[in-house]
């Protein structure tokens, strides 16, 4: 097996020569800067899926450092992949300088930036109109990067500062890209009743040129919605471990300790809700690609 190269909360990621990694998704789940005991099963193979799903839509107009998601490709031995339990759950992808923050594109207002609309009306430091609601649908989508912290959460900062860390030029041509790749992905996952109301880009240098990297368009990357629901004015209940999350904050735990144990009914939820969005975007079956 290839060296370990990095351990991170859900993926581990291996070098392969001197310009390949093998990024493997695993089945951990995390919450709140936690890593649960438990696992949800078959979550990595869903959300490498998700990807492979996304990289052929986009990988036409933008660059992607994915090579494969066919274990024949990784040049291991077949009783090595069936050991590490690796099939259908890893990517064969080129290394990448990556950029020093996360590149998120918001088309709805939610989550951090809703907080910091409510108490100064700006999302990253952009003034925003007054009146938005919470989930209000933005005018345009806004590039809104973060920086990225191994520890603890990402801290969001504006575009002055991003601009400070990378350049003005790089910066430019980050956001052009995810808005982009956001752009054309919110418009068909729309078409399949679902809305990414805001997503996490992964971007790096490739041979000097930017690529998108890592999971994409995932649930654990972004915030989806159901479009039936959002038009009814219903409360928008996302695809991905917010079950976890709300068991998590009605349980009492404290967040500081370790976490106390997952009930089979939570982790049976998150997983639904996984697989529900990679059928309703790909309109593939999952347990084909599990085959």
């Amino acid at each position: 097996m290839y060296p370990l190269l990095y351990q991170g909360k859900v993926r581990d990621v291996y070098q392969v020569g001197n310009d390949k990694l093998l990024m493997v998704a695993s089945d951990r789940i995390s919450a709140f800067d936690h890593v649960f005991k438990e696992t949800i099963p078959n979550k990595g193979k869903v959300l490498t899926a998700i990807t492979k799903f996304w990289d052929d839509v986009l990988r036409d107009q933008f660059p992607t450092h994915l090579i494969s998601t066919d274990p024949k490709d990784f040049l291991l031995e077949s009783s090595e992949i069936e050991a590490l339990d690796i099939k259908g759950r890893s990517m064969l992808v080129k290394v990448a300088d990556m950029l020093p923050m996360e590149c998120i594109v918001r088309g709805y207002i939610a989550g951090s930036a809703w907080k910091e609309y409510s108490s100064s009306g700006t999302m990253h430091g952009i003034k925003l109109p007054s009146g938005l609601h919470q989930g209000d649908k933005l005018t345009d989508p806004l590039f809104t990067p973060s920086t990225k912290n191994n520890f603890g959460h990402d801290e969001n900062i504006s575009p002055e500062k991003a601009q400070e860390l990378i350049g003005k030029d790089l910066f430019k041509e980050a956001e052009a890209l995810c808005v982009s790749a956001y752009r054309l992905a919110s418009e068909l996952a729309a078409a399949k009743g679902i809305i990414i109301a805001d997503t996490k880009f992964e971007v790096g240098l490739i041979d000097g040129r930017l690529a998108i990297c890592d999971e994409i368009l995932t649930p654990d990357s972004s915030r989806f919605w159901s479009l039936e629901d959002y038009e009814k004015n219903l409360i928008q209940v996302s695809f991905d471990k917010q079950p976890i999350r709300d068991w998590a904050e009605q349980s009492g735990w404290d967040k500081s300790s370790p976490p106390p144990p997952l009930p089979q009914e939570v982790i049976d939820k998150s997983l639904a809700r996984y697989i529900y969005a990679y059928e309703q975007l790909s309109s593939r079956s999952f347990a084909d690609w599990c085959k």
